[in-house]
Order: C-alpha cells, then structure tokens, then sequence
C-alpha cells in the first residue's frame, strides 16, 4: 500500500488521532509514496517537536440531505449525516472509504478534513414540507457521529433537530459523544411525545483502549454517564455495542450489557467488526502499533467469522458473520439482554403527530 505523506511526509502514530497512514482514496489516478531523500530530520534527532495535524473544516452547502436505502439488515430507510468525515478517528469506522468519492484518503484525512453541511436544517425543511414525503423514523448518524467535537462550533445536529421537534417528526440517534446531552432541552420535549430515541455507542469498558481506539471520542465512563441523565431526563434510550472485536473486546459484550442497564438502556444492539476497502489495511497497521502480540490472532478470528475472508459484503453477513464462533457471539448478546430485560417490546416511535412545516418564518393560521 503506498502512502500519502502527512506533516513531515512520513506515517507515524499521532497524539488523539487513530490512523497512522494516509493511503490514497481507490479513485485517484496518482500514487505517492514516501521517501526518505536524506533532507527530512526526524523529529526525535532534531530535538524539535513535529507540527501536529489539525482539523480543518470545509463549509459545504448540500444539495440533498435525507439519504434513503434499501439495504435489509439495517432498520431504517431514512438517515442524515451532518457531516462528512469525522474527528473521532475510530480506527474500525466503516464509513472511511467514502472519502474516496471526495479524492480525500479513508486514513488521516477522513478524520482530519472534515465537511459541514452548513444547510442541512434548510433543506430538512424543504424534504419534510413536500407532499410526497411518507414519515418515517429518521435515522441522525448512521455514518458519521452527529455530536463530533466540530458540532460544538457548527450546531449543524442541534439545527436539524429543532425542524425536527417543530414537525413532530421521530428521530433516532446513535453518537458515542456525551455532547448529546446539550439538546437535553429539545430531546426530553420529544420524548413526550414518543418521537426520539438515542442510543449510545460503547465499544468497550477499558479506557485504555477506548483511548487508542477512539482517540477523540469521550471516555466509556462518561458515556455512561450520559446513558443516566437521558434515562433520567426520560429520554428513551440504548446502547450500540459495536463494533465487537475478537480478541480484543469481545469478552466485554455482558459486562458492557450489564453497565449499560444499570445505567438505563432498555434497548441495545451490536455489530461485528467491519472491515470493508481500505479499512481492513489501516486497521491492520494499528494492531501492529498496539497490540502486536494479539494482531494474528484478532484477523484470524475475524476471518473465521467472516467465511474465511476479512470481510464479507453480504447481507445478512456483513453485520453478525457467521460460523461458530459468531454464532455464539449472538447467544451471548440475545442470553445477556433477556437476562437483563433488554428489548422488550416494540419500542416504536410515533409517526401518527407528524405535520409538514409551514415556509420558514410563516405561524401557523390556526
């Protein structure tokens, strides 16, 4: 795999950042690759420190923000990104290679060159107004995290849920961020009226590797943190146990169940480690900077689960593999939430209160 150069042009592991390499996007037509002529110093033999990598945002105005899909093993139709990319830098993310479509890499620039749509209220607005719209659950983050530490500035969530609110209209959120708890106000209003549900994403209980993991993204404690004060505020809500990596967090999966209950999670679910495109090698060249000793072992299990393959694309497939030992993995999950009293019922939000907006600044006549 060649490499694009970052910084001072070679891949080297980086404080609060979780790839090391920048391989190109599978859409470009050029190839580069780091060379050492002599003229770069190390940063270690120079004695000055390396300049560290920022995040830069590009302001985007969208053309469309409600993506739809088909796909039969995900239970929405509806979904919103705000974002594209995403700060966190989740070494595992699937949603890397989209980059690609940008001639932007899946590795550093996926979590360092960010893209804010800036109009995304305003053209939620116009989607939900128009006749032909059928309300469903909407899904807000089904591929990069809603409340990134950039939401903070941008407020591009917090905007989408005030159409949202003001339309009735159910939404559901999954974040591994506790900035959720800054629309509190707005969620718990929802929540009355059945028409949110938010489920936060752990991974794992081990702060250390959380840490390495998921290097800007909050510790596992604060998440479940903010699982309580949504209970508390009686916003309904669950926990995305995702993704499980063998050998190195799937022995989590009933404490995280078992914390995430008492915490106040009624609903949960999980998905197998995802290795598609480009991610299979980033995620690869981690394990070897962070747990040497265990990499052979994780991607062989991994290939186990995944018909002998480091990822398997098909429905059905790609989200719970399959064999023995994925097989066991799902009565674990389905043993732990019935113990616990996980998942039972519909939990279906309310699409009956839905009602279109009026244009922006227009009250309503009655």
């Amino acid at each position: 795999m060649s490499l694009r150069t970052h910084a001072r042009g070679a891949p080297r592991l980086e404080k609060g950042r979780g790839a090391a390499l920048n391989p190109e996007g599978r859409f470009e037509s050029r190839r580069r690759e780091a060379v050492d002529d002599g003229w770069i110093v190390p940063s270690d033999e120079s004695g000055e420190p390396a300049p560290r990598l920022r995040t830069h945002v590009t302001r985007e105005t969208a053309k469309s923000i409600l993506s739809r899909n088909a796909s039969p093993d995900i239970p929405f139709t509806l979904s919103i990104n705000p974002y594209r990319g995403c700060e966190h830098g989740c070494i595992y993310c699937y949603a890397r290679p989209s980059h690609a479509y940008l001639d932007l890499s899946p590795g550093i620039d996926f979590e360092t060159r960010l893209f804010a749509k800036v109009n995304a209220a305003e053209l939620l607005r116009a989607e939900l107004a128009r006749p032909s719209h059928c309300c469903e659950s909407i899904a807000l983050g089904s591929n990069t995290d809603p409340y990134q530490p950039v939401e903070r500035e941008f407020r591009i969530t917090r905007a989408i849920l005030e159409v949202l609110d003001e339309c009735s209209h159910p939404v559901g959120i999954v974040t591994k961020n506790a900035l959720v708890l800054r629309d509190l106000d707005i969620l718990a209003r929802m929540a009355k009226r059945n028409l949110v549900q938010v489920f936060i994403s752990v991974t794992t209980l081990d702060a250390d590797v959380s840490r390495r993991m998921e290097p800007r993204a909050v510790a596992p404690a604060r998440r479940l943190e903010a699982l309580r004060e949504l209970r508390d505020a009686g916003v309904p809500c669950g926990v995305m146990v995702a993704p499980v990596v063998p050998f190195l967090t799937d022995h989590e999966v009933e404490a995280i169940l078992d914390a995430a209950a008492a915490a106040g999670a009624t609903r949960a679910g999980y998905v197998l480690l995802r290795l598609p495109w480009e991610v299979e090698g980033l995620f690869r060249d981690w394990l070897e900077n962070h747990y040497p000793l265990k990499a052979a072992h994780v991607m062989s299990r991994v290939q186990a689960m995944h018909g002998g393959r480091s990822y398997d694309a098909t429905f059905g497939k790609r989200m719970r593999g399959e064999g023995l030992f994925a097989d066991l993995l799902a009565q674990r999950f389905a043993k732990a939430c019935d113990r616990l009293g996980i998942n039972r019922g519909r939990g279906a939000l309310d699409t009956t209160r839905f009602r279109p907006p009026g244009p922006a600044g227009q009250m309503a006549l009655f």
